[in-house]
C-alpha cells in the first residue's frame, strides 16, 4: 500500500507542477490587489497645454488642437466632451483627459502586466468551459496530494508522530483565524 501511496503522489505531484506554479503566482498576485493592480500597470502624466484652444469649436477640432499641442499624431478611437471646455480623448491603450481653461492635460496610458494577466486569467477562470474541467482536475489533484502525503513517511516523523502535531497546526490555523475575524 505504501508503494501505491508513493506512485500517486509521485505522478500527481508532476501532473500538477505546471498548473501549481501558474495558481500560486496567480494567487500573491491577487492577494495584493489592494496594493497594485496585477493586470495592468497604469502610468498618469499630467501636461500643460501651451497653445490657445477655441471652447466653441467642434469636438473633433478641440481634439485636434489638444493632440497637436501635446505632439500625439495617432488618431483616436472616440471622443466625448465632458463640458464646453474639458474633453476625453480615447486610444486603445490610453486616455488623455483636458481641461482647455486650465491649459492642463492628464495622460493616463494602460498596459498589460505581462505574466501576471495571463496567470489571472487561467486562476480566475476567466475561459470558463473545458477549463473549467483543468481546474477542478488541479483541485482534485491537490487534495489527493494532501491525503497521500500524509502517509509518505514512517516513522517519528510520520502522521502518527510528529506530523499530526504539524498536521493539526495546518487545520486549526484557518479555523482560528475564522473564529477570531469572521
Amino acid at each position: 500500500m505504501h508503494r501505491i501511496i508513493r506512485l500517486i503522489h509521485r505522478d500527481l505531484g508532476y501532473l500538477a507542477f505546471g498548473l501549481v506554479v501558474i495558481y500560486s503566482i496567480s494567487g500573491i498576485a491577487v492577494n495584493h490587489t489592494f496594493e497594485w493592480n496585477p493586470n495592468y500597470v497604469i502610468e498618469k502624466e499630467d501636461k500643460a497645454l501651451q497653445s490657445e484652444i477655441d471652447s466653441l469649436g467642434s469636438d473633433s477640432l478641440i481634439a485636434a488642437g489638444v493632440l497637436a499641442d501635446l505632439g500625439i499624431a495617432a488618431i483616436p478611437e472616440s471622443i466625448f466632451r465632458q463640458s464646453p471646455t474639458k474633453i476625453r480623448i480615447f486610444f486603445e491603450n490610453q486616455t488623455i483627459n483636458a481641461d482647455i481653461s486650465k491649459k492642463t492635460a492628464n495622460i493616463e496610458t494602460v498596459n498589460s502586466r505581462k505574466v501576471f494577466r495571463e496567470t489571472n486569467y487561467l486562476h480566475l477562470n476567466v475561459p470558463k468551459g473545458i477549463w473549467t474541467y483543468v481546474a477542478d482536475a488541479l483541485a482534485i489533484s491537490l487534495l489527493l496530494l494532501a491525503i497521500t502525503g500524509l502517509f509518505m513517511i514512517k516513522g517519528k516523523n510520520s502522521i502518527t508522530g510528529r506530523g499530526k502535531w504539524l498536521t493539526a497546526a495546518g487545520i486549526l490555523l484557518p479555523l482560528i483565524y475564522l473564529i477570531i475575524y469572521y
